[in-house]
């Protein structure tokens, strides 16, 4: 089962082949199978009447590994992970699927040497972990800059029991341990006790000991992270630490974010966590936007996903009453709400995307060095001359998204980034029927909300807002969580965090 020579290389089956070789299948230990390993590919060839083959992408494998079979059973085992796009019946579109190949190698017959079918099964087991790695860089990258995790130390997950349903630790369980296994990626439980508990561990953490930092639960959690590593004396070099996430709410925006990213049709439910829990283990790492928030008493918020205020605001706090029937309960505080349209006064402006040119009156003078906001002056002072203002008038919503996904299955923004350094902002003017709201929220599941034309719908492309609520009464929303409601601004800052994504 040596590697196969150069004539060999140049004919036959294994033509181009880095190793190949003979096993049987794991069940029955009767069935010769020819393994092939390629730059791309693993090739299985069985020995049969009549033969048959497939070519198995690994770029679909997140890892293999060899071992001893169990008790009396001295044969050596090579098992291989793959989680291949595949179309299942009944079902809308293809999601990634677990598909483990296990072959058997016989124990050998030299009393001397009794390991050297477990050894060869080891060197298969890393060629193929080696090749994996290799294959493992998209084709397209659209534009961003990807390097690999470095995954000698390990990943510290953050799993929030009562996010969603309170199922994350099962989905902990039954899908995220064993994928994390299979790739052979080291990792640290953190089970959250209470509100801001992930913000203060990460305050203090060593991340020396950590390659990245892993959310498995909704999006709130992810905000405590960002802003924990925003309040460390280190904060420069600890936002840069890698942040992964795992669906395990009710919203999951991010993580539909990431998978949108990939280029593959969308997924919801398990099929979500399990291409996320793919992207993690495949472990790219791009760069990330946070966004500046500055709240009328002073305070500072960063932000990876949302602000908003109005109707979406009003629908997802006022969710949390229907949180356990898990996502559905945004769909029933829509319709409510619909059923009940409330009308909002303020005042909206913002930097358009293509003024680029800095004011010469936009400084931020504070004592808070972390990140400055040069395009923002002070609330109390008028916006500079390059912004656009609109005056006093009555909103429905005001949105401002960073990323692709509102939820799960809204795609709000789909020409977002993760790096883009836009602000996608979308507002909706009073005078809009509750039966086109519906419509434009329906559209939105499939991202084509802008082509329903709707004139009380406006979207810009900004760097920077500011919102000032007239209406004594509101909720405004950073990242899905409540916000003090009052005069808010925000600003983006390009690439400055990093996410494991695609």
């Amino acid at each position: 089962m040596d590697e196969p020579d150069a004539a060999h290389q140049r004919n036959g089956p294994a033509a181009g082949a880095r190793m190949h070789g003979l096993f049987t299948d794991a069940d029955t230990g009767r069935l010769t199978v020819a393994l092939t390993l390629l730059d791309s590919c693993l090739t299985v060839q069985r020995i049969s009447s009549p033969p048959s083959s497939e070519h198995l992408d690994l770029r679909d494998c997140l890892g293999s590994r060899a071992h001893r079979g169990e008790r009396e059973d001295q044969d050596a085992y090579l098992c291989v992970y793959f989680y291949p796009n595949r179309r299942r019946w009944m079902a809308s579109g293809p999601a990634r699927q677990r598909d483990e190949r296990r072959f058997r190698l016989p124990l050998s017959t030299d009393e001397n040497d009794e390991d050297a079918n477990l050894r060869e099964a080891e060197r298969w087991a890393r060629a193929i972990r080696h090749n994996t790695g290799t294959a493992r860089r998209p084709e397209h990258t659209q534009g961003v800059l990807f390097s690999e995790v470095r995954r000698p130390r390990g990943l510290m997950v953050f799993v929030n029991p009562q996010s969603g349903r309170g199922q994350a630790m099962a989905l902990y369980n039954s899908h995220i341990q064993r994928m994390l296994t299979e790739a052979d990626i080291p990792h640290k439980l953190f089970i959250t006790e209470r509100q801001k508990h992930a913000q203060d561990l990460v305050k203090s953490a060593d991340l020396t000991q950590w390659d990245a930092l892993v959310i498995l639960s909704g999006d709130g959690l992810l905000f405590e992270v960002v802003n924990g590593l925003m309040e460390r004396p280190d904060w420069e070099k600890a936002i840069q630490t890698p942040l992964g996430i795992l669906p395990g709410g009710s919203g999951n925006a991010l993580a539909a974010s990431v998978h949108h990213y990939t280029g593959e049709p969308p997924v919801w439910g398990e099929d979500l966590l399990t291409s996320c829990g793919f992207v993690l283990c495949k472990g790219l790492i791009s760069k990330l936007d946070l966004i500046s928030i500055r709240l009328s008493s002073g305070a500072r918020v960063f932000s990876f996903l949302s602000l908003a205020w109005g109707f979406v605001a009003d629908v997802d706090i006022e969710s949390e009453q229907f949180r356990q029937i898990g996502p559905m309960r945004f769909l029933l505080s829509t319709l409510l709400r619909i059923a009940s349209l409330r009308i909002y006064q303020g005042k909206l402006a913002f930097l358009p995307a293509e003024n680029e040119c800095e004011s010469d009156t936009a400084c931020f003078s504070t004592t808070d060095s972390r990140l400055p906001d040069h395009l923002l002056v002070p609330l109390e002072q008028p916006v500079p001359q390059d912004w656009t203002l609109l005056e006093e008038r009555e909103f429905v919503l005001v949105l401002a998204m960073f990323q692709s996904h509102l939820g799960e299955d809204l795609l709000a923004a789909p020409d977002a980034r993760v790096d883009d350094g836009i602000i996608h902002l979308f507002y909706v003017t009073a005078g809009i029927s509750r039966i086109t709201l519906l419509r434009l929220f329906r559209a939105m599941q499939y991202g084509t909300h802008m082509d329903c034309g709707c004139a009380n719908l406006v979207y810009r492309r900004v760097r920077a807002l500011r919102l000032e609520p007239l209406s004594e009464a509101g909720v405004i929303t950073v990242d899905g969580e409540q916000v003090e409601y009052g005069p808010i601004q925000a600003q983006v800052h390009k690439g400055v965090a990093r996410l494991i994504s695609a």
